[in-house]
């Protein structure tokens, strides 16, 4: 018995001293409760609101009220023109518009009946069932309540418009975040992991022994997965295409020209990765814990970014895969063109920036 404990005190040690191992078995499960009991929600909150009110009567001002009451919505304009609402999607600065008729309060006292339009972004199903929930159930509370003062045979209808996906297909979803997340463990997870193991058997000391320069052999090691990368991504596009019958409405030049930009970004990305670290094992975690996690939770592709806390928020927007899942949403369920994604295109560009100089300077360090 003493033997036994002694063996297991020895496992002790070897365990306390290994700072990876206890990040592993300690830090892990604290961060996911953390992340998916207080953090991540499904829930819609926040969702930017429209309104577009010809009328401007009381009852409207109530039930625009209401909404801002409402944790679920803010309200970010009041629309002047009827073609201002098609805007509003297109700068992607509304997720829902809420559209009154004229003489509202009219024609609710006298016919007893009134309509409200209410015009969703689909491009995320779920979270436009949830919108479309929350907004009818607004009016519905508003509705019984002019029924228990003064019109007990009122009805408000809410007539719903789901714009970009009429029919709800939760693969419009999916499917950019699907690319994102496929390009990532590509270049990034597999790139870091290819280099390494370079590195950990001896060989890449040979190679920078050759007369070869280090930037066309560590260049010569991502080729593939470039190329890789981007038959991927010509595979996805087709059978989401024509299996899945995810549109491309935008134009497919941006489109590939913005998923290059993301695959030269992921790249840089694991090879800086790969100068940090020096075994596979390493590797791995720093990918998955650096990069495929951020990407599954804090890149829109499951959970709605504008439902997160404000600190997850910003810690969002330092992961490549929003902006790229962003813009492909963009142009390829909204179609809009060049001048819409250009922010995404911006800070995509810039982060690539960021990791190629911290990549070589971090090479050249080691190297030398």
């Amino acid at each position: 018995m003493r033997q036994f404990l002694s063996f297991v005190k020895k496992e002790w040690y070897h365990i306390i001293r290994d700072r990876r191992t206890v990040l592993i078995l300690l830090g892990i499960p604290v961060m996911q409760i953390l992340l998916f009991g207080f953090a991540i929600t499904t829930e819609v909150k926040n969702a930017r609101l429209a309104v577009f009110d010809p009328s401007r009567d009381e009852m409207t001002q109530h039930i625009k009220s209401r909404f801002q009451a409402s944790e679920h919505f803010i309200l970010t304009e009041e629309l002047i023109f009827p073609h201002e609402i098609n805007d509003v999607f297109t700068r992607g600065t509304a997720d829902l518009v809420l559209i009154f008729g004229e003489r509202f309060a009219e024609n609710l006292r006298h016919t007893g009946e009134a309509s409200v339009q209410l015009i969703i972004d689909g491009a995320e199903p779920n979270q436009a069932s949830m919108m479309s929930g929350y907004a009818q159930q607004i009016l519905y509370m508003y509705q019984q309540e002019l029924a228990g003062e003064y019109l007990p045979l009122c009805r408000i209808t809410p007539q719903v418009k789901m714009l970009y996906n009429p029919q709800g297909k939760s693969v419009f979803y999916f499917v950019p975040g699907i690319m994102g997340m496929i390009l990532t463990l590509i270049c990034g997870m597999m790139t870091s992991i290819a280099i390494v193991r370079e590195k950990e058997t001896g060989t890449m000391e040979l190679l920078l022994a050759s007369p070869m320069k280090p930037a066309y052999i560590i260049l010569a090691k991502i080729v593939p997965y470039f190329v890789l990368s981007v038959l991927n991504l010509a595979t996805i596009l087709i059978l989401s295409f024509s299996v899945l019958h995810v549109p491309i409405a935008g134009n497919l030049i941006l489109l590939t020209a913005v998923s290059l930009l993301f695959i030269f970004l992921a790249l840089s990305v694991g090879l800086f990765v790969s100068c940090l670290v020096d075994n596979q094992t390493a590797a791995m975690l720093a990918s998955g814990m650096g990069m495929m996690m951020p990407v599954m939770l804090l890149s829109g592709m499951i959970f709605p970014v504008s439902s997160m806390p404000d600190v997850l928020q910003w810690i969002s927007a330092a992961v490549p895969a929003r902006w790229y899942i962003q813009a492909v949403k963009k142009i390829m369920i909204q179609g809009v063109g060049l001048r819409f994604v250009l922010k995404e295109i911006i800070i995509l560009t810039a982060m690539a920036s960021v990791f190629v100089v911290l990549s070589l300077k971090q090479f050249k360090t080691r190297l030398n």
